[in-house]
């Protein structure tokens, strides 16, 4: 098929046809444990802290994950097509070296996750043991780094014995929580709806889902080419969507339950009041399932750090470059961990903020590019190679790119900068929904000017 390689490709990027294995299904588990940890616990509780009762964080929360998922879910199918990692695919939109603008953003990420994962975790144990916060964040960062190395195939295996014990675990802590654990008035009164937390709960619900793209085909790569786009899709979105919604739905229910309390020490009491002690199995397993989300932010990270050298200069994929890749995006996000301040939902808040702001157009730009103007067909080799068909800089994706993100900036909402349409709408925040349009249809005029469809159509 076309999007296979024309010549023999050997790169830290690319899994030939050999090397190809797994079923789709394997897609459900990795995204619903990769999902369901404790971060996601904190990004529930968000709309509560704002001032938002819980029927509408739950609203919220259901329509965010939904607008996020399923934008994230489309880029699943790319993984199966290409046999490719998420972010080497921005090279035939942006070009050989235009593709360092969205790898930055990229790296970013992982490393803004991780430091937060981090801080996460030293906060969780200490409040299920005692231990001191700096040094549990050093051995849960190493272990992270452990799982990252050995790779895709313990990553795999390590989400689907997660899943289905968070399942079981999900399901209990449900369950009995409807049954055992009294709410505050009000606070599933549908009357009481204040439209500023329930938006920023609706786009930080979306943010988190959508960050999830720059991943999504990192783990989808290994399978089969002949799996298709409605297979890869939809097990993508329900295992992500599943695993979003029921644990930002947890930390919801507990800081709502417990508002005197952090959202950690909110869902251990939340489990506790339903059989003593299950609030400690709850945050063990959670734990857990951080522990391997962070190898997923250290692999991601490692494979655009590899990539973003083998831009300027040849690679080999060696022990030693990935040993020295996950050691630098350790050291990273440990030196932004330690430096982070007491305030955490309010930096966790401006995290999933700038996130949103600088993945909208690059999502939009990427899937219109792979659905609609090559309509899957790539030259596999040309990726590779600066002076191949895609260039080093591709005008219309960058173009495409700056305007997507220009417009969206009146619309920019967060304590540290407001835009003028923002305050006009008494500071809500609708960037995600101008900017994927603004971007993806400038991107498609920009490529029909240069008539990129017709030469893709060429390679079929």
């Amino acid at each position: 098929m076309s999007s296979q390689p024309l010549i023999e490709v050997r790169s830290i990027d690319f899994v030939p046809l050999e090397e190809r294995h797994g079923k789709v299904w394997h897609l459900w588990p990795i995204w619903f444990a990769g999902d369901a940890h404790l971060a996601t616990l904190a990004t529930g509780a968000l709309g509560i802290a704002m001032g938002a009762n819980l029927f509408w964080s739950i609203v919220a929360i259901v329509g965010g994950c939904a607008l996020g998922t399923f934008f994230m879910a489309f880029h699943a199918a790319q993984g199966p097509q290409l046999g490719l990692p998420q972010m080497i695919q921005s090279r035939p939109q942006f070009g050989h070296l235009g593709a360092l603008l969205v790898w930055g953003v990229a790296l970013v990420t992982y490393i803004g996750y991780n430091a937060f994962n981090q801080v996460l975790a030293g906060q969780t144990m200490h409040e299920l043991a005692g231990l001191p916060t700096r040094p549990t964040m050093v051995v849960f960062t190493l272990i992270g780094l452990a799982v990252a190395f050995v790779g895709n195939d313990l990553i795999h295996a390590a989400q689907r014995v997660l899943a289905f014990t968070l399942i079981v675990i999900l399901a209990a802590f449900s369950i009995g929580a409807l049954i055992a654990v009294p709410l505050p008035a009000g606070q599933l009164d549908p009357a009481r709806f204040l439209l500023v937390p329930f938006m920023m709960q609706f786009f930080a619900a979306a943010a988190y889902q959508l960050s999830w793209s720059i991943y999504v085909s990192d783990y989808s790569r290994y399978l089969p080419p002949n799996v298709g786009v409605k297979a890869a899709f939809w097990w993508t979105f329900a295992g992500a969507m599943l695993g979003g919604v029921w644990m930002m739905l947890v930390g919801a229910l507990a800081v709502a339950a417990f508002p005197q309390m952090n959202v950690i020490a909110a869902a251990r009491a939340v489990g506790d009041a339903i059989v003593p002690g299950f609030g400690t199995v709850l945050l063990v397993v959670a734990f857990a399932s951080l522990i391997t989300a962070t190898s997923l932010n250290f692999y991601g990270a490692s494979l655009t750090l590899l990539s973003i050298a083998d831009a300027f200069r040849k690679v080999a994929a060696t022990v030693k470059n990935r040993v020295i890749s996950l050691l630098i995006v350790m050291l990273a996000s440990s030196t932004l961990s330690f430096s982070a301040s007491g305030s955490f939902m309010h930096q966790y808040e401006l995290l999933l903020s700038i996130l949103i702001y600088l993945f909208t157009p690059w999502t939009a730009i990427n899937l219109v590019d792979f659905y609609i103007v090559r309509k899957q067909h790539y030259s596999i080799p040309d990726i590779f190679d600066p002076d191949g068909i895609y260039g080093r800089w591709n005008a219309a994706g960058l173009i495409a790119y700056l305007i997507g993100f220009v417009v969206m900036v009146p619309f920019f909402s967060t304590h540290l900068f407001t835009g003028t349409a923002a305050k006009a709408i008494g500071g809500i925040d609708v960037s995600m929904l101008v900017g994927l349009p603004v971007s993806a249809i400038a991107y498609l005029w920009l490529c029909r000017r240069e008539k990129i469809g017709e030469f893709a159509a060429q390679l079929t």
